[in-house]
């Protein structure tokens, strides 16, 4: 039989090889295969994508799935309400105005523009920063302590496809609450105290086509100093199955950064410490900004961000998964 048949170079196939076309007898057949072939790769493919542990849309859903994400952004909303009915329940200082900080949140008052910068001031060097902690830093600890990091590790995928998921989620979780917070801040404040423009405590005006720009600017500028303590967060992350090991030691860094800025004797290293540069976002609002200090800030944070990340890589990939 084999020799009626004759055979001749064709085309590449479906499998992607340069096959032999068959003689009249065996083309139906081959044509069999080759659609069942075409019409089940597209199905095993949806139902790996559907199964594999180790996507995007499965490693978004197990972040958002846990009760500290939701407590969180529980926390972040619950800021606004808090500082509206501390400030129903108190007395507004109206006569005596010596101090800065007292004249600063008498302002929050004013409308909604100067209540959303009280509550970023507020909000930008601490619990923005423990934020950022614990969706970077809680990410892989949890899953060890749970002894499910092995079970994920089994795919045949790289070490640094499941870091990388579980880092893209975590950046992204504390890039939406640093900018979920003033838009929220300028909600509620509008609610409680008008639609006001923002005045400075020196007295200068910006108006709204001024102040939405700069302020999406000053959260920008916040997001990037919160990268270092996200990175050393994710670093310890990778050392460590526990936790609250790897959140409280990021806060610690940043704790313990801000009192050596304090030290005039530092000088000049301490300008490269993470958070030296926390507060330049209040530059973008003043009325003529002045740019060096957040070009400065944007500078370090970003070499920290990346020398702790390319540690945490380093550590992922040579660490015993069993330990």
């Amino acid at each position: 039989m084999s020799d009626d048949r004759t055979t001749t170079t064709g085309p590449t196939g479906t499998n992607g090889t340069r096959g032999a076309v068959a003689g009249p007898d065996a083309a139906p057949g081959e044509a069999l295969l080759e659609a069942i072939d075409t019409a089940s790769a597209p199905r095993d493919t949806d139902v790996r994508q559907q199964r594999d542990p180790l996507s995007w849309r499965a490693e978004v859903r197990r972040q958002w799935g846990r009760r500290r994400t939701i407590w969180a952004f529980g926390l972040l909303l619950a800021l606004p309400l808090v500082l509206v009915a501390s400030f129903f329940f108190g007395e507004r200082n109206d006569n005596g105005r010596g101090g800065t900080t007292t004249r600063i949140f008498d302002l929050a008052q004013d409308g909604a523009a100067n209540f959303t910068l009280v509550l970023v001031f507020l909000a930008s060097e601490l619990l923005l920063v423990l934020l950022a902690a614990l969706f970077c830093g809680d990410a892989v600890p949890s899953e060890a302590s749970w002894s499910s990091l092995r079970y994920l590790l089994i795919a045949p995928v790289q070490r640094a496809r499941l870091l990388t998921s579980k880092l893209v989620v975590g950046v992204t979780s504390t890039l939406l609450a640093t900018f979920l917070l003033p838009a929220w801040g300028l909600l509620v404040g509008g609610i409680a105290y008008g639609w006001d423009p923002l005045t400075n405590p020196i007295g200068e005006n910006l108006t709204w086509g001024q102040f939405l720009p700069r302020l999406a600017l000053a959260m920008g500028y916040i997001f990037v100093t919160l990268l270092p303590i996200a990175a050393i967060a994710f670093w310890l992350g990778t050392r460590s199955d526990a936790p609250l090991a790897a959140v409280g030691g990021a806060v610690l860094v940043s704790i313990l950064a801000n009192v050596l800025d304090q030290l005039d004797a530092l000088d000049p290293y301490r300008n490269a410490f993470p958070g030296h540069y926390g507060r330049a976002w209040q530059d973008a609002l003043a009325v003529t900004p002045d740019w060096t200090d957040m070009v400065h800030g944007t500078l370090w944070s970003l070499v920290w961000a990346v020398l702790f990340t390319m540690l945490a890589y380093r550590r992922f990939r040579r660490s015993d998964i069993l330990s």
